[in-house]
């Protein structure tokens, strides 16, 4: 209004002023909002999200947004990149991620960036930053490299609403302010309920409680995402109720990194995909997100559903039917740091025990100082992660950490990209890349990302189909992979040539129902 009233009293003056004036006006648009960056990525060979054919284009980017593709000449103030024929897909979506654990020191998000992620999906297994209205002003104020979006978790209201005393059933009245508190948090922005129900509080839930929280979570448009109550001896049952959540509550619903983990279950993935597609056939809109390892990393007890650890015949299960011990990885170990790195066969060999023994002297060893040993265990089979990637409902995800011991963090897609695709076919590229897009964009119900297409945010991945690959290992769960090129994030380069920018454009992803 300032400048409004100056040019007003400019025009009731003398032509001298009519000079100032001009001056004036050229003053404020000078000071204006400079014109959107502008970048001209040509000859790709694109790959749009959609799952088909790759074709030749060139990609226009204009601020934050995809302007157009086709074969387009050079404007002025254009910043090129020849990509060469490289493929340039929309960037991937982890719809189970982790990693924003430490993300306000690591904004650049080496982890993710570096392997073409650039929105990761938080809040997983039950757990959540609470009240996510500050978690996400937070990110608008310091932004990341990456978007975010996030669930709410199932254990972190339990834990608010019981207090320490969370081992049993909930009362009504706890389930109300459970209730109210989700309703809070889907108010802010969270695309639904995620629950783990393995993992402490949600282990001692009962299935009505949780049902009646994902009713609470589909009343906002929300969707349930769900580690199930067991990926072993109760297998059937926890596929079984997360379909009735499904079925129930009128909602979308994701099993989390589907995995069959238990030797008795191997060779059972076909069976799996038979019993989700006829709860699909049926009405119910269920899939599921996976990672391409057969290795999970969790803590220990969770090899106990009965929180029963000294019961010896349920360690002796476990050493047999769920994880054998050369196969049971210690990662970390506060009373004994000297386990770290070591497998329970070899503890169990410096102990002068049996590795049933073993293992129940970790865990009790570890209760005495409030310490739980964090393990990478071998449980599943190859077959059945091919099987269940198959699957044309099953997106990709990482379930990795910016500075985890599990690989998975750093190596999830190009591994998808290197090891299934290129080297064992196992599924084609453009449909690879369609799981890690568009397929986990719906999935978790995010919008206007995930597709290259104009009016679309430009979140991109360039890369080289004949050379990604992944290197993280477990000896060097930190190794970047190779192969990922070039990555834009609402339009900006947050990594190329091996190494991040420093630019930190990522924005925060809310649900609107």
């Amino acid at each position: 209004m300032i400048g409004l009233h100056v040019i007003t009293a400019g025009m009731r003056t003398a032509g001298v002023c009519r000079v100032f004036v001009i001056a004036c006006v050229l003053v404020v648009s000078a000071r204006g909002q400079e014109p959107p960056q502008r970048t001209l990525i040509r000859n790709v060979t694109m790959l749009d999200g959609t799952g088909g054919a790759p074709r030749q284009a060139d990609v226009r980017i204009v601020g934050d947004r995809i302007d157009a593709i086709g074969r387009l000449a050079p404007l002025a103030n254009d910043r090129i990149v020849e990509a060469r024929g490289r493929a340039l897909a929309p960037g991937f979506i982890d719809t189970h991620s982790h990693h924003s654990r430490g993300l306000s020191d690591q904004r650049e998000a080496l982890a993710a960036v570096s392997q073409g992620i650039t929105t990761i999906v938080v809040g997983q297994d039950g757990s959540s930053t609470m009240p996510l209205a500050d978690f996400f002003s937070r990110l608008e104020r310091e932004p990341a490299a990456v978007n975010v979006a996030s669930y709410v978790g199932h254990g972190t209201i339990r834990r608010e609403a019981m207090g320490v005393d969370f081992k049993r059933l909930a009362t009504a009245e706890e389930v109300d302010r459970m209730a109210a508190m989700l309703e809070t948090e889907m108010s802010a922005g969270a695309l639904g309920l995620s629950t783990g129900l393995e993992y402490d509080p949600g282990i001692y839930s009962a299935p009505e409680e949780v049902i009646a929280l994902a009713r609470v979570a589909a009343s906002f448009g929300g969707r349930y995402i769900s580690h199930i109550r067991s990926e072993d001896r109760t297998f059937w049952q926890a596929v079984d109720e997360v379909i009735a959540i499904g079925r129930d509550a009128h909602m979308p619903v994701q099993i989390s990194h589907v995995k069959l983990a238990m030797h008795g279950l191997w060779g059972q993935a076909g069976k799996l995909v038979e019993v989700l597609d006829r709860a699909r056939a049926a009405g119910v809109n269920v899939t599921a997100d996976i990672y391409p390892y057969t290795y999970w990393q969790s803590g220990i007890t969770v090899l106990f559903p009965n929180r029963d650890f000294a019961n010896r015949a349920e360690a002796e299960l476990v050493v047999k039917e769920v994880v054998t011990p050369p196969n049971l990885l210690i990662t970390r170990f506060e009373p004994n740091p000297a386990y770290a790195g070591k497998t329970l066969a070899q503890i169990a060999a410096m102990r002068g025990s049996d590795a049933a023994d073993a293992l129940m002297a970790i865990i009790k060893e570890g209760e005495a100082r409030g310490a739980t040993a964090g393990v990478i265990a071998t449980s599943m089979d190859e077959r059945d992660i091919a099987r269940l990637m198959r699957w044309p409902f099953t997106n990709i995800c990482t379930d990795g950490e910016l500075s985890g011991p599990h690989p998975r963090g750093f190596g999830s897609f190009p591994r998808v990209l290197g090891k299934y695709v290129r080297e064992q076919h196992l599924v084609p590229l453009p449909e690879a890349i369609r799981k890690m897009t568009s397929l986990a964009a719906a999935n978790v119900g995010i919008a206007g990302r995930g597709l290259i297409a104009p009016g679309r945010y430009a979140d991109l991945v360039l890369f080289d189909p004949r050379t990604v690959a992944d290197h993280a290992t477990t000896a060097a769960p930190h190794a970047v992979s190779s192969g990922i090129e070039t990555v834009w994030v609402n339009g900006e380069v947050v990594f190329t040539n091996g190494a991040t920018t420093g630019k930190h454009p990522g924005k925060v992803i809310r649900h609107s129902s």
